[in-house]
């Protein structure tokens, strides 16, 4: 996460909340009801669908357990005899896969319709189901100050106390929030429609989502795509995989000659600035266009770290030339720096999200080995363990329930699955794939050059939907290798 996504998920989770032992109204776990709607896209165009909800328990572990609302919608199959249906399992954790399917992956969702009906699935506190689980209280560091990680960890952790504690008030049972329990809520709905498989068709967290249900529910399960891979041991990523995405940027910005003739050599001066920040931080200003009234914020070392390894591996990585470049020069006035600005204010006033999120990845948490190497890499890489914070320390204010040791070993399976890895994916990079692919015989791997995560993972190549439809359709991949277009960076001014 973390918690950058934290104001979307929020925004994404924000319902009225209802008790969760109220949602059902009478009803009891396995109950589902699905009603037809016309289902309609952010780019306008409308379909014919069906919205849906089952009942399942909020923690199998206790025979008392409050029942919870699962909302999802389904896409008939266009098929004469459709296969298995198809459930996509958006990532995060937090992410809405009812509100992906209104967004720039419509067109893939109706592609898929070739194979079976196609489920668009909101996981347990996200999206349309319920109850969702907002925190409330904001973070309130200091606008005039740089960020200081061990002050900025005691206010995380201080306000998911106050989160936990108000929706333990609430009756919800927060340890039911893991990726156990979401691998069980789909065999549940598997069972609930009635349907002898599923098909999972899965990104970053989701693919997380979808190796444990593998785990818990092979015989359930009939192929599986999982594109931008997150094993088992993977929720808290290594510092050398942000550290050679870096490296790679370097490199194609040091072939690009508008950009290498400001900026010859990226990891030199990404060092200089960082090193300079750490002693002298510096004022942006951000005018909020609601009220016209200029904002300050202090950015310091960590602060950028931050930004930057939230970015690094998305598609904004092609601004971070000019933004370093711009802090060299000391121009504050840089538009891309106006809007790290806004970015600042909004994390410093705002909430930590939703506690859907938080439990998830400390209930996955990560085994001794992986954090001791973080902690080593951390030492000899730009960022550090930028990239996790506030993980793993903000567990601590959650409590929440490791699922130990067998939760994070490898899984195995005879299941077909589809590995999708973007070269410049710094999240969830090819090594990933590749590691978590030895326990797959049956099994492929797209990799797709120049591709960094999310959309890119299905979007950068018109290949890419054919070898998924090619996949689930059973037959031989066409390729194993593709191409996104050229990374453009952001001028260099």
């Amino acid at each position: 996460m973390k918690f950058f996504r934290g104001v979307v998920l929020l925004l994404i989770a924000a319902f009225t909340f209802v008790p969760a032992d109220l949602h059902a109204q009478q009803k009891k776990a396995g109950d589902l009801t699905i009603e037809p709607i016309g289902f309609q896209v952010r780019s306008g165009e409308k379909v014919d669908a069906e919205m849906g909800r089952l009942i399942v328990p909020e923690n199998r572990s206790n025979p008392q357990s409050n029942l919870i609302e699962l909302a999802f919608v389904r896409f008939k199959s266009t098929s004469k005899n459709p296969g298995s249906p198809i459930i996509y399992l958006a990532g995060g954790p937090g992410g809405s896969g009812i509100a992906t399917a209104r967004g720039t992956r419509f067109p893939l969702f109706m592609a898929m319709r070739e194979i079976g009906d196609v489920i668009a699935f909101d996981q347990r506190a996200t999206g349309l189901s319920k109850p969702s689980l907002p925190c409330r209280g904001t973070l309130d560091y200091p606008l005039d100050k740089p960020g200081d990680p061990e002050e900025i960890l005691r206010l995380f952790n201080e306000r998911a106390r106050s989160c936990a504690e108000y929706w333990k008030g609430q009756g919800v049972d927060l340890s039911g929030y893991n990726t156990n329990e979401s691998a069980d809520d789909l065999e549940d709905l598997r069972k609930a429609l009635g349907a002898e498989k599923i098909s999972l068709w899965s990104i970053s967290y989701g693919t997380h989502l979808a190796l444990a249900t593998i785990r818990r529910h092979e015989r359930s399960i009939d192929r599986v795509i999982l594109a931008g891979v997150e094993g088992p041991d993977h929720s808290l990523k290594l510092p050398s995989n942000i550290q050679k995405n870096l490296e790679k940027i370097s490199q194609l910005a040091k072939a690009d000659p508008d950009v290498s003739a400001k900026v010859p050599d990226l990891l030199a001066l990404m060092k200089t600035v960082l090193d300079k920040l750490e002693k002298q931080p510096v004022t942006l200003e951000y005018t909020d266009t609601t009220t016209n009234t200029p904002i300050k914020v202090t950015l310091g070392k960590f602060d950028l770290q931050r930004l930057t390894a939230s970015i690094v591996g998305n598609e904004p990585v092609a601004g971070i030339p000019s933004v370093y470049y711009a802090l060299s020069k000391g121009d504050t006035s840089n538009a891309t720096l106006r809007s790290i600005a806004r970015r600042l204010i909004g994390e410093r006033r705002g909430t930590i999200g939703s506690a859907m999120p938080y439990m998830m990845d400390c209930a996955s948490g990560a085994s001794d080995g992986r954090r001791r190497q973080i902690e080593r890499e951390a030492k000899q890489t730009l960022l550090g363990n930028a990239i996790d914070f506030p993980f793993p320390g903000v567990c601590a204010g959650w409590g929440s329930p490791d699922l130990g040791p067998a939760f994070r070993s490898p899984v195995k399976s005879k299941v077909p699955v589809l590995f999708i890895s973007g070269t410049l994916d710094a999240r969830t990079p090819v090594s990933n794939a590749e590691e978590v692919r030895k326990g797959f015989p049956n099994s492929e791997h797209l990799i797709i050059d120049g591709a960094v995560h999310s959309d890119p993972l299905f979007l950068s190549s018109p290949k890419i939907k054919d070898v998924m439809l090619e996949f689930m359709k059973g037959r031989p991949l066409s390729t194993t290798s593709t191409h996104a277009p050229p990374l453009k960076f952001t001028p260099v001014n």
